[in-house]
C-alpha cells in the first residue's frame, strides 16, 4: 500500500495558542446617516391631496379635449348677466 507524500507545510496545533489576529487593515465603517421618519398620516394627507387635484386635472383635460374634437366652443355661447334692482 502507498503512503501518503508529505507536503511542504508544517501542521497547525490549535489547542496551545490563542485566536490570531487579522493582519487585514480595513477602513472604519462610514457613520450611519440619521434617517428621517416622517409622520405616516400627514404623509397620506399629502399624498390624497396630489391624488384628488391629478383626477381633477385628468378629468377637465379628457372634457377639454372631447370638446375640442367634436367642434365644441366655449365662444359659441353668449352669458347675458341683467342686475335687478
Amino acid at each position: 500500500m502507498a503512503s501518503p507524500l508529505k507536503t511542504g507545510k508544517q501542521s497547525v496545533d490549535l489547542a496551545t495558542k490563542g485566536p490570531r489576529v487579522s493582519k487585514i487593515r480595513r477602513d472604519p465603517p462610514p457613520p450611519v446617516k440619521e434617517l428621517v421618519v416622517r409622520d405616516p398620516e400627514e404623509r397620506d394627507r399629502r399624498d390624497v391631496i396630489l391624488g384628488v387635484i391629478t383626477f381633477a386635472l385628468a378629468i377637465f383635460v379628457i372634457i377639454f379635449a372631447f370638446g375640442h374634437y367634436s367642434g365644441w366652443s366655449p365662444s359659441q355661447y353668449t352669458v347675458k348677466i341683467e342686475a335687478e334692482e
